[in-house]
């Protein structure tokens, strides 16, 4: 039966784990055997990766596997993708072999800006908030030396600082809107640091502001946070080749498909309930080259779901045209990334998936990450108006339903064989087994 607990933080792992197997686990034993095993043998491995959050019991295990052959402006990327849904990687593997022989993925940044706000209430005259404002900037900006110092040595920083009035959304609000450029770093941490200086250097200016009655003196500040809405952190991948070298096999000639891709990308531009399942297929791609690389997916999700709904219809992220026999596929998207700090510098497999990508820059990686997503939407409706979406997912799905049936390695062979040539459905898969099994 479930019971409250204090001081749980202040156990030891061992103790925290005894207390969740006594409270919640019939089979106590079986539940602490699980949960160790996934601990890693070298200790200080192990440590490393208890001290990555709370509480901390186990390892939480995702798959990490490569999609080779991405040939983006000219180089090749072998690119890391750590994710736990079935074709993910091969779809990304498929559409990146398709492009290579067609010329591979363009991309470009064209603009690495990240925002942060200090919320704040004032009851007053908004010509004299203005005034104010006008008069402290430079002073916002100089008594956060001490955090930009170093940052502005690299070339970033504060790029500027812009007064809101946010009065007609709530009464008597009003923000600091405040952009950074934080170079190879995601700049969280940064970026928090100057807000609350900034809102510091506000409050105790405003009392000593003359032009101030005595409640326009007392700024309260709401709250000083970074935002993951990055509309203007952008990145445009894309592809093109000629409308007849789409076609790689005799079912659809190279003009029929380009036409039904166009269609279910402008399908997907307006309509809601198609785009969201579309740019999730293309977040598949995209969070699985984030999480490698130790970057906050969350934080990208928000963002770009945020950046596909900013013309006030949630819509497709990327988009498709067919100009004098041309086939174009593209997408710009905001992609805040970091190449430094946070899990970049101690996660060891992190490490790794950015060696694996030439120790990428945070502008190159927000490239490979955008194409990563590019291929993945692009294979995806590739099979959507060719053969259809189950055909290639369910047979990479075959082998997750014949673990659950614990199936040993000679079942696998024979069962795998059997689906070479016919539907794979989780009913089909259960009676073959069944069938096998009964001949034994």
């Amino acid at each position: 039966m479930s019971k409250s607990i204090t001081g749980f933080s202040k156990l030891s792992k061992s103790k925290k784990i005894d207390w969740i197997v006594e409270t919640y686990f019939s089979n106590t034993e079986d539940a602490k055997r699980i949960l160790k095993q996934y601990w890693n043998t070298d200790e200080k491995l192990q440590q490393l990766h208890d001290e990555f959050i709370e509480n901390t019991i186990t390892n939480y295990y995702l798959p990490l596997g490569v999609a080779p052959n991405f040939l983006i402006n000219d180089t090749l990327y072998t690119i890391p993708m750590a994710i736990e849904e079935s074709s993910v990687v091969a779809a990304a593997s498929k559409a990146a072999k398709f492009w290579l022989e067609r010329g591979g993925f363009k991309t470009r940044v064209i603009s690495t800006t990240k925002i942060g706000q200090v919320h704040f209430i004032y009851k007053g005259d908004f010509n004299k908030l203005n005034q104010f404002f006008n008069s402290i900037k430079s002073k916002l900006i100089q008594d956060a030396k001490a955090i930009t110092a170093n940052m502005e040595k690299r070339g970033g920083g504060i790029v500027d600082i812009e007064l809101r009035d946010k009065t007609s959304d709530i009464d008597h609000y009003y923000q600091l809107h405040v952009s950074f450029e934080t170079l190879d770093a995601m700049g969280a941490n940064f970026i928090n640091s100057c807000l609350e200086q900034f809102a510091k250097t506000l409050k105790n200016e405003a009392l000593l502001f003359d032009g101030f009655s005595s409640q326009e003196k007392q700024i309260d500040i709401v709250m000083s946070i970074l935002s993951n809405y990055v509309p203007n952190c952008l990145v445009r991948a894309e592809v093109s080749c000629s409308v007849e070298d789409l076609s790689d096999n005799d079912t659809f000639s190279g003009e029929v498909f380009a036409n039904k891709f166009v269609q279910a990308v402008n399908i997907a531009e307006v309509e809601p309930y198609r785009a969201v399942t579309h740019n999730k297929g293309i977040m598949n791609g995209i969070d699985a080259v984030v999480l490698a690389t130790g970057n906050d997916f969350r934080a990208v999700e928000a963002g770009v779901h945020a950046y596909a709904s900013r013309h006030g219809k949630y819509s497709s992220l990327t988009h498709a045209k067919i100009e004098n026999g041309l086939f174009t596929f593209w997408m710009e998207i905001p992609l805040a990334l970091g190449t430094v700090g946070g899990l970049t510098g101690l996660h060891p497999l992190v490490k790794l998936a950015l060696e694996l990508l030439h120790k990428p820059s945070a502008k190159e990686l927000m490239q490979i990450v955008a194409v990563a997503g590019l291929a993945q939407n692009f294979a995806a409706l590739r099979s959507l108006t060719t053969t259809g979406i189950q055909q290639g997912h369910m047979k990479m799905h075959l082998m997750n339903i014949l673990n659950q049936f614990e199936a040993n390695n000679e079942e696998k062979e024979t069962i795998t064989e059997h689906f070479k040539t016919n539907t794979v459905t989780h009913s089909a898969v259960v009676e073959a087994i069944n069938k096998l099994r009964v001949k034994k």
